[in-house]
């Protein structure tokens, strides 16, 4: 595995220097000041936006109070009235999101070999970095100042919250009430539209299918409790095959979900093939965000050219799939359905649904008239005769 890249900086006229983590590749901060409880919200806020990153030596329930101060400063910048062209709309709003997230991210907090904060009142946070950076390097590994790391206070925060959905799960309603709990970096099914789906659909067969993309392992284990005997699902990230495992092991299903590394399709055909791809055909910038950008429709398109030959004869391929790409002008309708075409796939049927969310009723949002004409449907796709 790459070791983290080393970021240096002065402190107390002594030279220091300590790995750099950051879950969404941001490059290491070539300038850092010393910063503390002394420090003023407006001071940060200009040395950030500078480029310049502060090291929190001070009490860390501070530290968070003037994070909240300088996300304030960055809100309450006037703002350009949207454009009416949905595509300019939706990429103004992603680079405002970006510098907004640049600028949150120069205010930075120590983590010993341990993976433990040195500061007061900090919490205990070593079981949220373990599980998202990997346990601590035994002692005697060798590494730039021990394994002493640096961190974005606000990344650690999200470390944390993660760890907490982790511990308590997701509740998921097609499961009767039982949880998902989903690992860091894996996308949660906290919005459930596309689960109520695949738990509707009516099934072509309960002998076999595939899920591919399986993430959290959800739509897997919704078949499942739905009779399918056999269920291969599929991934290539790590985080989200060993979330799959966990969860179809907790759920006590994993006697019939076998879950295997695979670009996309397993080998094989079924007569039921499942498939949830990112939404939005443009780059993440963070792992979570795989799970909703899909640059260029890659997934998206390896999905269907792939299906028909996964497909045993009379099968079907369920694609869900949201409609905001269409109503941002990110991918028209006219393009899916000559991908459909071009695959060799007929449509043998549509199930919607609308979406639960609040975001979809946020008139604030700069992408509201897109989100509140949003469908997400389930596409029951066949191989043409």
């Amino acid at each position: 595995m790459n070791q983290p890249p080393v970021v240096e900086w002065t402190e107390a006229d002594e030279a220091r220097s300590a790995r750099w983590r950051s879950e969404n590749g941001a490059p290491p901060p070539r300038r850092i000041v010393i910063a503390d409880d002394r420090t003023r919200a407006d001071e940060a806020y200009k040395l950030a936006c500078e480029g310049t990153a502060l090291l929190w030596r001070g009490d860390f329930h501070n530290a968070r109070q003037l994070l909240t101060a300088m996300a304030r400063r960055v809100d309450r910048r006037p703002r350009k009235t949207p454009p009416a062209d949905p595509t300019q709309a939706f990429h103004l709003h992603r680079a405002a999101q970006n510098q907004r997230a640049r600028i949150l991210g120069m205010l930075l907090v120590p983590l010993d070999a341990d993976l433990a904060v040195p500061l007061h009142r900090a919490p205990d946070v070593r079981e949220a970095c373990a599980r998202a950076y990997g346990p601590p390097e035994p002692a005697g590994a060798s590494a730039p100042a021990g394994t002493a790391s640096l961190v974005s206070l606000r990344e650690l925060l999200g470390l944390i919250g993660a760890n907490e959905w982790r511990r308590k799960g997701v509740e998921i309603p097609a499961l009767g009430g039982d949880r998902i709990h989903p690992h860091y970096g894996v996308f949660s099914p906290a919005r459930g539209e596309y689960v109520d789906l695949v738990a509707e659909a009516p099934l072509p067969s309960r002998e076999l299918a595939f899920d591919i993309g399986t993430g959290t392992g959800v739509l897997a284990a919704v078949l499942a409790r739905r009779g399918v005997r056999r269920i291969v699902a599929t991934d290539q990230d790590p985080r989200a095959l060993a979330c799959a495992r966990e969860n179809t092991e907790r759920l006590g299903v994993a006697d019939r979900v076998e879950v295997v590394e695979a670009d996309l399709f397993p080998a094989g055909r079924a007569p039921l093939v499942v498939c949830n791809p990112p939404w939005v055909p443009a780059k993440p910038t963070s792992p979570v965000e795989r799970a909703v950008y899909d640059p260029g429709n890659r997934m998206l398109h390896g999905f269907l050219s792939g299906l028909a030959e996964h497909l045993e004869p009379g099968g079907e391929g369920w694609l869900i799939l949201s409609d905001l790409a269409e109503h941002l002008g990110l991918r028209p309708h006219a393009e899916l359905l000559d991908a459909f075409a071009a695959s060799g796939l007929t449509v043998l049927g549509r199930l919607d649904i609308t979406p639960r969310h609040p975001r979809a009723r946020d008139t604030s949002d700069p992408l509201h008239v897109a989100r509140a004409a949003e469908v997400t449907s389930l596409w029951r796709l066949g191989a043409a005769d």
